[in-house]
């Protein structure tokens, strides 16, 4: 019994942080308003994006069952002071309507590359969080010229990147556990159609339980400077991000050669969700690797 209650106490135990991180971001400073936010009509789905401050594009890629503010609430009023941040909602996500449409990486990266089309952005630095970070990913292989640095936070290209255990709770998912979760109540409060919810949420545990894999070769062949970030308890197979960063050219001597352009930081006391609520350790890796 212990084994089979164990997934479901992970995402009860991830549900709670979520809760954290939401009530955090509410009461973070005073929050700002969106420049301009809108819908762009992207692979017969209407996609709903915020834009705050000026500068170059930035576009933050939120994590599953999010918002804009649930995720990127502490963060876009700072990292919008140097930058012009485009948040995106993903399809299901907060105001972006559900759809039927099957849902896969490649068809999200194309509605974040639609997006910037709307907003006639023709090359970005493109950040991604855990659901968001394997969109990220997905878009820099398939949008290599549209990309000038990627950063990537607890998030892996392929379904081995994460532990068993996390694997194994991914499978043991249910709608029921969702139900008057935080991301529910932020479902709610922008979602044009509420009665989406649970059709939301099967799409997403079906996506969540099918393996994946972007493959070893394309991410060697990611030529932007790539940064990631990840918890030291996260969920991630550490081993595995190692070699993520080997095939991004990293782990090297830097006394002995040049420095490799990519990034690895792994922040030292942090889960899958309570890494983002380390707002100022994440603004400062930004503020330094995207200038």
């Amino acid at each position: 019994m212990k084994n089979l209650l164990k997934p479901y106490q992970t995402f009860k135990l991830l549900l709670i942080m979520m809760f954290m991180l939401l009530t955090a971001c509410l009461a973070y400073g005073q929050k700002i308003k969106p420049s301009d936010s809108g819908y762009a009509s992207v692979n017969g789905i209407k996609v709903y994006y915020e834009v705050y401050g000026e500068g170059r594009p930035v576009v933050l890629l939120h994590g599953a069952f999010m918002t804009i503010d649930m995720n990127w609430g502490q963060l876009i009023p700072e990292l919008s002071k140097n930058h012009k941040v485009i948040a995106v909602e993903l399809q299901g996500h907060g105001h972006t309507p559900f759809s039927d449409r099957k849902l896969s990486h490649s068809t999200l990266a194309g509605d974040v590359a639609g997006v910037m089309d709307h907003l006639k952005i023709e090359r970005a630095d493109i950040v991604g969080y855990s659901f968001g970070g394997a969109i990220a990913y997905e878009f820099a292989i398939r949008n290599p010229k549209r990309l000038n640095n990627l950063v990537i936070i607890s998030a892996t290209y392929k379904s081995s990147g994460w532990l068993p255990e996390v694997r194994n709770a991914f499978k043991a998912m249910k709608p029921a556990l969702f139900e008057k979760s935080p991301m529910h109540d932020a479902y709610d409060a922008v979602a044009p159609d509420k009665s989406k919810w649970t059709p939301f949420l099967e799409q997403m545990i079906a996506s969540a339980g099918t393996p994946y894999d972007m493959g070893d070769s394309n991410i060697s062949k990611i030529t932007a400077p790539v940064l990631i970030i990840a918890g030291d308890n996260d969920g991630l197979d550490k081993a595995e991000l190692i070699k993520t960063y080997r095939l991004l050219g990293g782990d090297q001597s830097g006394d002995l050669s040049s420095m490799p352009k990519s990034q690895l930081a792994v922040v030292p006391g942090q889960g899958h969700v309570s890494l983002m609520m380390q707002t100022a350790t994440i603004l400062n890796y930004l503020n330094s690797f995207l200038k």
